[in-house]
């Protein structure tokens, strides 16, 4: 029977492949494990008539502006390819070497935008709503923000923020058939409905109605659904009446191919137990020299990119959905809390000066010497406030940083080594 349980949903993306275009669908390649709460929207853009002269006091009418797409991706256990996902599309340029028999992703800010419609890449994701109610395909998503969090005996975290255009796809239609009040059956003009066996068929076809008075549907029963294309439904009939009107049937056609969800890659989740934190030092463009090593007194880091992208409703797409999505401009912060042991944050304020900074989170091997993992270098970093308290019984800081652009490095490189081949290539 058809599923409502959550716990049926799933979420697929074109991870490895970018969209060609602003609104031109990409295949969806790898399922993800995001939360179970964790659903796609649309957003319709609607409005009724409430300020135009009707000669009536209220609103009789509405205008269907189209939709915007959105949501949110949250990966309490991350694993690396979850920020590689995130962050190619977040920050738009990606290089793949091989490493091993995996592969290690450099990832950096885009310099400029994709193309004249996009600021940055696009990606295509699909969720399955239940097991049999409905799935959907969000074409062009972006995005937004991304906010990875490294907390004291915790999984790392990392979410991002999803806009897209609005375009989409989905696996439930409705369709007017003409037949007699007294038809026992129903044939579809042109689809199958979906289903390898009898019962996976009836779940598929979600109502049956009949205007048997003008404005007026009444709800049909029916008992068997068969596997020709077109397919027959057979029904109760809503009368005895050989006078031909309208039925409405909403169902599940023969489901096309991006309906069809892909496997997920298997990695190991990284623990902030495994995390490495340098701070202070210098990147070279190959490795992070100087500084010192935090440890036992950092309780938590927290990035948060934010892209701040508006997306636009431009001519050329008949009014469904939006063609433009622009970056007003990125900023990543970075908050630092850890105890108070010695006066060096507060000194590097004090002093105005800039520092750098490097995460490195480890995980398993995939080969002897080759480990999962991901690294977040900031080049430049400059303390905002660091602002001292007491914890308990500790003294503690509260560093909030703000990534800055070096002219060299730009302002965030990422590193993310696994044995994925490509992110939004």
């Amino acid at each position: 029977m058809r599923s409502h349980r959550a716990t049926h949903n799933l979420v697929a993306v074109s991870a490895g492949a970018r969209e060609t275009g602003i609104n031109v669908a990409q295949t969806l390649d790898t399922s993800m494990l995001v939360s179970l709460t964790d659903v796609l929207n649309l957003d319709p853009r609607r409005e009724s008539n409430a300020d135009e002269l009707r000669g009536k006091e209220e609103a009789d009418a509405i205008y269907d502006n189209g939709s915007l797409s959105s949501g949110a991706f949250n990966f309490e256990k991350a694993q690396p390819q979850h920020f590689a996902f995130l962050l190619a599309y977040a920050l738009g340029n990606v290089a793949a070497a091989a490493s091993g028999s995996g592969w290690l992703h450099t990832i950096r800010p885009i310099d400029g935008d994709v193309d004249l419609d996009r600021s940055l890449p696009s990606f295509t994701a699909g969720q399955r709503f239940g097991k049999t109610v409905y799935k959907r395909r969000f074409v062009s998503m972006f995005v937004d923000q991304v906010t990875a969090s490294f907390a004291e005996d915790s999984w790392v975290k990392v979410t991002g923020t999803l806009k897209g255009t609005g375009k989409s796809d989905r696996s439930v239609t409705e369709e007017t058939v003409q037949a007699a009040v007294n038809a026992a059956s129903l044939a579809l003009a042109a689809n199958g409905v979906h289903g390898a066996d009898a019962q996976t068929r009836m779940d598929n076809v979600q109502r049956i109605r009949a205007e048997l008075t003008p404005g007026v549907w009444t709800e049909v029963p029916f008992s068997a659904v068969s596997a020709d294309t077109p397919a027959i439904i057979t029904i109760t009939p809503p009368g005895v009446a050989t006078d031909v009107i309208s039925y409405k049937v909403l169902y599940a056609p023969t489901e096309p191919a991006w309906c069809q969800f892909p496997s997920r890659v298997e990695e190991s989740p990284l623990r902030v137990a495994q995390l490495q934190v340098a701070f202070g030092g210098k990147w070279n463009g190959t490795q992070f020299q100087g500084g010192r090593t935090l440890s036992s007194e950092i309780k938590s880091i927290e990035w948060t990119l934010n892209n701040n992208i508006q997306i636009g409703f431009r001519p050329g797409a008949g009014g469904g959905y939006a063609t433009s999505a622009f970056r007003e401009g990125r900023v990543q912060t970075l908050k630092l809390s850890r105890e108070l042991r010695d006066f060096i944050v507060q000194a590097h304020m004090e002093s105005n000066d800039t520092v750098g900074m490097r995460l490195l989170a480890v995980g398993a091997e995939y080969e002897a010497g080759k480990n999962y993992q991901v690294e977040i270098i900031f080049p430049r970093l400059g303390v905002l406030t660091a602002p001292a308290s007491v914890d308990g019984k500790r003294l503690a800081e509260a560093g909030d940083l703000t990534v800055l652009e070096d002219d060299t490095h730009g302002s965030v490189i990422v590193r993310v080594q696994n044995k994925v081949a490509a992110y939004a290539a």
